[in-house]
Formats: C-alpha cells, sequence, structure tokens
C-alpha cells in the first residue's frame, strides 16, 4: 500500500505565528514507517519527497505518485533508498540490488517502478526531480567520503559520510549524506547556516529509547524549536537554519535538492547572531 501527503511551502513570516502543533503539523514527519507501506510526504520545497518502506510481510512497489502528476514516480525524478533495517532488497530498471545496514542506492530519472523486499527491510526514501537519466549505482559507507569535523571540547565531535555528493559521484541536484556523532558530542551543525538556493531534510537516528533532539529551525533571529524522536525527519525550507542537540549521542541522514550540488554553499550564521 502507498500513502501520500502534501507538505505545502511556509512562508517565514507566517511561520512566527505558529505555535508547536503549527510547527510539528507543518515540518516534521513523525511517522515514516508503517508495516507493509509505503508512506511518503511531498513537500513544495524543491518537490522533495521524504519518505519510507517496510516490506515487512510482502514486496511493496512504488510506482504511480499522484503529485509528480507523471505515469510512473521516476519519469522526471531522481531518488534514493537507504536501508535501515539489517538487510533488504531493491529491483528496478531490470537490476537487482541487495543492500546492508546503511547501504545507499541511486536510482536515475526513468528508473520505473522500484520494488523493495525483505522482512528484515527499512528503507528510507528522498526523491526530487531531476533533469537527466544518470546511471544507477550502489554506495556502501566503505564508498562514502569521509570528512571529520567539530572537536569534543565543543561537543560537536562528528564523522560526515557523503554517499550521493561529487566527491563519489553524480546526481542531478541530490546531495545526500549521513552525520555520525562521537560519543559524548552532542551538537549537530553548529555553527549553524542556511541555504536560499537548497532545501533540506534530516532525519534523525540511532537515538536510543527515551532520549531526543532539540531540533532548531527558523530565521536566525528568530529562532523556533522541535523536539524530534528517534527515526522522525524534519523539512527545513531555505529560509531556515537546522541544527540541533540530543540528549544523547546520535547520528542523522541529511538530503538537499536545489540549485546546484555544492555542499559548502552555505550562508553561515555567527553565533553571536542567533536568537
Amino acid at each position: 500500500m502507498l500513502k501520500t501527503n502534501l507538505r505545502r511551502a511556509i512562508d517565514p513570516r507566517h511561520a512566527k505565528t505558529f505555535d508547536t502543533t503549527q510547527l510539528r503539523d507543518e515540518f516534521l514527519i513523525s511517522t515514516l514507517w508503517a508495516d507493509d507501506e509505503v508512506c511518503l510526504t511531498y513537500s513544495q520545497y524543491d518537490r522533495m519527497i521524504v519518505g519510507g518502506a517496510t516490506p515487512k510481510s510482502a514486496p511493496l512497489v512504488i510506482d504511480g505518485v499522484d503529485q509528480t502528476g507523471t505515469p510512473s514516480w521516476l519519469d522526471r525524478r531522481e531518488a534514493v533508498l537507504v536501508n535501515l533495517g539489517s538487510s533488504g532488497t531493491v529491483e528496478a530498471a531490470g537490476e537487482t540490488y541487495d543492500m546492508g545496514r546503511c547501504d545507499t542506492l541511486y536510482l536515475g530519472m526513468g528508473s520505473g517502478a522500484v520494488t523493495v523486499s525483505g522482512p528484515d527491510a527499512h528503507f528510507y526514501i528522498i526523491s526530487a526531480p531531476a533533469h537527466r537519466a544518470i546511471p544507477a549505482r550502489l554506495i556502501t559507507i566503505d564508498d562514502a567520503a569521509q570528512v571529520p569535523l567539530g572537536d569534543r571540547d565543543t561537543s560537536n565531535e562528528r564523522v560526515i559520510y557523503q554517499f550521493v555528493h561529487p566527491a563519489v559521484m553524480e546526481s542531478c541536484q541530490i546531495v545526500m549524506g549521513m552525520t555520525k556523532l562521537g560519543k559524548g558530542s552532542v551538537w549537530n551543525t553548529m555553527p549553524a547556516h542556511y541555504h536560499e538556493r537548497r532545501s533540506e531534510a534530516y532525519l534523525y537516528l540511532d537515538l536510543d529509547e527515551g532520549q531526543n533532539i532539540v531540533h532548531l529551525m527558523g530565521e536566525p533571529d528568530e529562532t523556533r524549536h522541535l523536539i524530534v524522536r528517534n527515526e522522525q525527519a524534519v523539512l527545513s525550507p531555505p529560509w531556515s537554519i537546522h541544527c540541533g542537540a540530543g540528549t544523547a549521542s546520535y547520528a542523522f541522514i541529511w538530503a538537499m535538492a536545489g540549485d546546484n550540488v555544492d555542499y559548502t554553499d552555505v550562508d553561515m550564521v555567527a553565533m553571536e547572531t542567533l536568537r
């Protein structure tokens, strides 16, 4: 079964008027997975699709998505699937890919229907419009480019794993990777930034039961926060910062879509500017 919902773009002036419930309704994706379902959120921010698929008892097919307006969802799109389960299989364009934990599969425009299977599979899905077909590629965590950043003294020692990134492979507009925080570190993406040219989505994971993330969003001088649990996602519009702190160490998958694939093209925010 495939379920989709639409999230419309919100102007920052409108977002300032939101209470906690409204912020969560517009920017938090609290339910990404349900057994034997594909759950997709179609965002008007750069037309990103964020979702999950759990083929618990039978394979699931991802094909027609009403919001794309095309017969098959990848007719004019590219997609990335990350297996967060122990093992799983993806079939697309006549090829079969066996995927372990955190293996990442890029599928180019025109890949057709996608079938996911495996009782232990747990797929995270990102998709965005594409302008040309690029060959599919399976990327393991060993294939990823690794960038260590931060410092234990500032509680943000971390390693960035770049999967769909110019340092590793070509894509149309998706840039995607995973950040793992070191033991005792809790802050991510500090100093904060935003990028008017691209939207982003964060999926928080590997957070122990009973622990939370305080995710900061909003304009630098008008910040808001969301309390986020394990395996929940946050939509980050181009005008918003995106950073946070956890009550324990964790990891998160970041994915961007927009005008370029330059990971360093960000608008930095000085610590003293935040309010």
